[in-house]
């Protein structure tokens, strides 16, 4: 499907990556990894044409479809929800527009043996099968389950996307993406503004994708769930293993392994060669045969070790003072934001020294709380901080307060206190901006740089209670491991709203579920909450069932459900026949347009063929209309 060879890019002078060389076959689903920086999405952008590169040469196989999923999307406002998802079907659209014309012509116009009316029933059949033929019929069904998928409600549908924030718009531009088919997905950081259900829900649908993906995420379970091959760009090369990412590292590490191994025993030869040319030299009998030996070795081929960028953050969260036992306490909380009731008598307490974790799908209220804590926003209800308590937030577009015009140094000290001034340098250090790194203007960061830098200047402030509302965004796997590790060994309270599974997992030991504006405590870390989650669903759906079952089969009592019960049988009945004819009748009117469209000249003389043909679009619509009567005379029963 795709076949790169030697891309080189560089950028102000200096190579971001040499001599890249990759294939793309029909089902690699492929997990591009490696620090932020490393030019994972710069790779994308090539692959997608959208970025021009050095040298080298990238070759597709012809009519390949490509989709590209990015971090930054532009609407256009006046749209629903429905209607720019529906943008996923140019084709189909046009030509719903060209059969509502044609269709109206047909209906206003008598001469059926002009040629023009000819033309009509021509083009109607043609557009007819192509419509058909490019799921005209299905489009509207597929674009809702997909929306449901990623976490839509119906009534979400027809409200205009302007009103969404940017995680979920960047869902409909997701969901255009997965409806449009194509043949190689590229996806940069698809689940970033996903909740843990429509991650589930995204890697059930790439398992069973056909096509080719190429992905930038950090997020590692998903990567373990959904990929089958892993590009890792580090230092300018690409490691490239048709292994899930977990199961890559494992076989790098042993191949690492192997090759010190291969180099020491290559080098003690070496070493060994070296010697005796160094002792036939001195020998004119043994000249020749030194002669010999230096060229054996100039031969060699020295093996070479991968070179890993080891390089990682160093991050300690110290506790201020100690608080009281309760540090957060809230009783009747509520929250609307107009008719949006986000937040309805929420009661909670946590305790000293509790790690937590808020999920639940995007819109229920888990920023909405965390903003609550901090003082952001204004609620109703009661809600109470402890003695002592010091609170450190890191918000989920905390990046984004950063001003792009200042340098990182500038960033800092601007934000830092006569106390702790003369200790940012070395705090840059620790989040790996080094010597002139720190020079370098806010703007040019990408997003996990970012971040690394909305961390570092978090902690110029002392804190005993960490709320922190989507921490892992943008920061590579390398970056996201160290924070765990920070943040398990943070003796404070700590208030996580993530929706990365693999990061919540040893961390917090208590998940709060978001749902319908209300929370529900699971003692338990976020396995736990899955596998209740879970069951409670299927609970949820076997109530359903139950529920439906039993009121279908229960009978009204007494003449009055019998009496019921038979009439409903009887329509049901009428309405079987009537469907049938009706089929019957759209297989002879399909049977007339093409005998139309075939043989025009002979049937425009046959007054008695288009006669019948009209009274047999007559019948259809009047058993279209008898059909609907039925059935409300059904549902009311």
């Amino acid at each position: 499907m795709l076949n790169a060879h030697d891309i080189t890019v560089s950028f102000s002078g200096e190579e971001l990556f040499s001599g890249i060389t990759f294939k793309l076959n029909a089902g690699d689903r492929i997990g591009l990894v490696g620090k932020n920086g490393a030019g994972k999405s710069t790779l994308l952008k090539i692959v997608a044409g959208e970025q021009e590169y050095d040298r080298g040469s990238m070759a597709f196989d012809k009519e390949i479809s490509l989709g590209f999923l990015k971090q930054d999307i532009d609407f256009e406002e006046g749209r629903t929800v429905l209607e720019e998802a529906y943008q996923a079907f140019q084709e189909i659209k046009t030509i719903e527009k060209k059969l509502e014309d044609v269709n109206t012509q047909l209906a206003e116009r008598t001469d059926y043996e002009s040629e023009y009316y000819h033309n009509l029933m021509h083009d109607l059949d043609e557009l007819s099968h192509r419509y058909e033929l490019i799921g005209g019929y299905n489009y509207q069904g597929e674009t809702e389950k997909i929306l449901v998928g990623l976490g839509f409600k119906q009534e979400n549908f027809h409200q205009m996307t302007d009103t969404f924030s940017g995680g979920w718009r960047m869902r409909i531009e997701l969901a255009k993406l997965l409806l449009q088919k194509h043949d190689i997905l590229l996806l940069d950081e698809p689940t970033n503004h996903l909740d843990i259900e429509s991650i589930i829900w995204f890697e059930n649908f790439l398992k069973g994708f056909s096509g080719a993906i190429m992905m930038v995420s950090h997020d590692k379970m998903f990567l373990d769930n959904v990929t089958n091959r892993t590009i890792e760009i580090s230092l300018g090369q690409i490691y490239d293993y048709k292994k899930p990412y977990s199961q890559y590292l494992l076989l790098r590490n042993e191949i690492k392994e192997k090759q010190l191994q291969s180099q020491k025993n290559q080098e003690k030869e070496i070493k060994q060669t070296e010697q005796l040319i160094e002792k036939f030299r001195a020998k004119a009998s043994k000249a020749s045969m030194a002669q010999s030996l230096i060229k054996k070795l100039n031969k060699v081929q020295r093996i070479e070790v991968d070179v890993d960028d080891n390089a990682v953050m160093n991050v300690r969260f110290p506790i201020s003072v100690t608080p009281g036992k309760v540090v957060v306490e809230a009783e009747g909380v509520a929250k609307n934001y107009g008719d949006n009731q986000v937040l309805q008598g929420v009661d909670m307490l946590i305790e000293r020294g509790s790690k937590i974790a808020f999920v639940g799908q995007n819109g229920q209220g888990k920023s909405t709380l965390a903003k609550i804590m901090v003082g952001e926003i204004d609620y109703d209800g009661q809600l109470k901080l402890g003695h002592n308590v010091q609170i450190g937030y890191f918000a989920q577009n905390q990046s984004e307060y950063l001003d792009g015009e200042l340098t990182i140094l500038e960033t800092m000290e601007n934000e830092a206190t006569d106390g702790n001034r003369i200790r940012v340098r070395d705090m840059l250090g620790s989040f790996l901006f080094r010597g002139d790194e720190v020079e370098k203007k806010v703007k040019v960061l990408s997003g996990g740089e970012r971040n690394r830098l909305a961390l570092c200047k978090m902690l110029l402030h002392p804190f005993n209670v960490l709320i922190m509302d989507e921490p892992t965004n943008h920061l590579d796997i390398a970056s996201k491991n160290v924070l765990k590790k920070a943040l398990k060994e943070f003796d404070g309270t700590l208030i996580l709203v993530s929706h990365d599974r693999d990061f919540l997992q040893d961390l917090a030991s208590t998940v709060f579920s978001f749902r319908e504006g209300g929370i529900k405590q699971y003692l338990g870390d976020i396995n736990y909450f899955l596998d209740q989650h879970e069951l409670e669903d299927m609970r949820a759906v076997e109530m359903k069932s139950k529920k439906e079952k039993e009121s279908a089969g229960s009978v009204k009592s007494g003449k009055q459900g019998h009496a019921d019960q038979k009439q409903k049988k009887k329509l049901q009945n009428k309405l079987s026949k009537i469907e049938s004819e009706i089929s019957e009748l759209e297989k002879k009117i399909s049977g007339d347009d093409i005998e139309i469209g075939q043989n025009f000249e002979i049937l425009q003389e046959n007054e008695q063929f288009f006669k019948a043909y009209q009274q047999k679009k007559s019948r259809v619509e009047e058993l279209m209309a008898s059909w609907e009567e039925i059935q409300e005379q059904i549902d009311q029963i």
